[in-house]
């Protein structure tokens, strides 16, 4: 018997005890080291961090959190060993050690994550870090730290390696592959959740089961393929992406939010970055819950136009910027391309150049950040480049060769079919710009 099946989280995944239960109906199990680590107050802060941010306009029950998520992950690592503990390849390049350092990095990847990280990550500021070296902090303070070295004889940085994807070993880059690849456990949890609770299938309908029991390694041995029989299944979970994209995480009111908070990230940031406490005042920033943030953001902000947004975006009378037009790459590719993929300081200057045009147009001056332009960051989504094998002819090619649903997403970025550029306006603007080109002032502020 394979010595991974005597892990005893993975000993315990068919257990009827000490179990935590998450939605919809799925039981987590509980071994007294797994407890240990989540009872640490670096874990238990990730119950005040939303999973999706502001996708909760939209979608008033997707307030689940980090928390949720990371059990979740946690138990798909022990779905995939679980699968892979009698295949000979992955044995003889996978120790039991190795296994419980992914156990490790499933459970404790988001542990870095801070109140909005993603929206603030995509902006890709000067002094920000990213969300998995900012877990280093957490990974290495003794309350998390002396647990891993004494209960599981790891050490952190270990961890931590497989967390930030080093591929320094062939078990590394496999290990890498399964937390954050073209199909992994960090996917596989939160479509599915990410739809559940937003209460739309989307996320719900790729056979995740099926595609567990297809996972084999590639021809190389270096990262996780699939077997034919789990090809429809990848292609479902291809297509749910693309639509949890569309409706959900790029929903144009989910944007709008977005922009706001963003642009006002940015103002605090212009504000900051030059005093001598700079990165003190970011970390105590990152380390509060999301109502603390907002808090401190709106005092150090105040007088400016971004408080005023924040207090429109978090306080009691919401009143989001609205959609004055929109621009995709089907149906508008050079102005689409005039916006995209460009650093989010160009796209501020891009904004307020926008803005003195429009007011030049409409005959009276427009305040601060009232104009706002969403567009496509700069970092590109990962693309689902994931090999199949067929045990007839001993052959692996990749999936977007073999399905004719990849191919036809391949073809292009996948980012330049679900993002969209957009301008969003302050409501009392938007009768004005209703009668001006939007699109021709656009591409002249693009254009400097």
């Amino acid at each position: 018997m394979s010595s991974l099946l005597d892990i005893p989280e993975i000993r315990c995944l068919d257990g009827r005890s000490d179990l935590i239960r998450i939605p919809s109906q799925i039981d987590v199990p509980v071994t007294p080291r797994i407890k240990s680590l989540i009872d640490a107050p670096e874990f238990q802060r990730l119950k005040k961090i939303s999973q999706l941010g502001m996708v909760s306009f939209v979608y008033p029950a997707a307030t689940h959190s980090r928390f949720e998520h990371s059990l979740g992950v946690y138990r798909n690592s022990l779905l995939f060993l679980r699968q892979f503990a009698e295949q000979p390849d992955f044995n003889s390049l996978v120790t039991k050690r190795d296994a419980e350092i992914l156990i490790l990095a499933a459970l404790l990847h988001d542990l870095g994550h801070w109140p909005y990280c993603h929206p603030i990550e995509d902006i890709e500021l000067e002094g920000i870090p990213s969300h998995e070296s900012f877990a280093t902090r957490y990974l290495e303070r003794d309350s998390i730290s002396e647990r891993i070295t004494d209960q599981w004889g790891i050490e952190p940085s270990e961890v931590l390696a497989v967390i930030n994807r080093k591929k320094e070993t062939a078990a590394q880059a496999v290990l890498s592959s399964i937390l954050s690849g073209p199909i992994d456990i960090d996917k596989m949890d939160y479509l599915y959740r990410d739809s559940l609770h937003a209460g739309v299938p989307y996320g719900q309908n790729f056979d995740s089961l099926r595609l567990i029991r297809s996972l084999c390694l590639n021809e190389k041995s270096d990262r996780l393929a699939i077997t034919e029989k789990g090809r429809t299944a990848a292609e479902l979970m291809v297509f749910a992406r693309y639509v949890m994209f569309s409706e959900v995480y790029w929903h144009h009111t989910v944007r709008s939010a977005t922009t706001m908070f963003q642009r006002s990230f940015f103002r605090w940031h212009e504000m900051k970055r030059s005093e001598a406490d700079f990165q003190y005042q970011v970390s105590n920033l990152f380390e509060s819950g999301e109502t603390e943030m907002i808090q401190q953001m709106q005092f150090d902000l105040e007088g400016e136009s971004a408080a005023e947004m924040l207090s429109q975006l978090f306080g009691v009378n919401r009143r989001l910027h609205k959609r004055a037009a929109n621009f995709s790459f089907n149906e508008n590719a050079a102005t689409f391309e005039k916006v995209a993929y460009h650093p989010y300081p160009w796209l501020v200057a891009t904004s307020e150049r926008l803005t003195k045009l429009i007011a030049e147009q409409v005959g009276i001056p427009i305040p601060p950040d009232a104009v706002l332009i969403d567009a496509p960051p700069v970092g590109l989504e990962v693309q689902f480049d994931v090999d199949v094998y067929s045990p007839k002819t001993n052959t692996y090619r990749p999936l977007g060769e073999v399905s004719p649903v990849v191919n036809t997403l391949a073809k292009r970025q996948f980012d330049d079919f679900v993002k969209q550029v957009r301008v969003f306006v302050e409501p009392s603007l938007l009768p004005l710009v209703d009668r001006i080109d939007l699109e021709h002032l656009l591409v002249a502020a693009a254009e400097g």
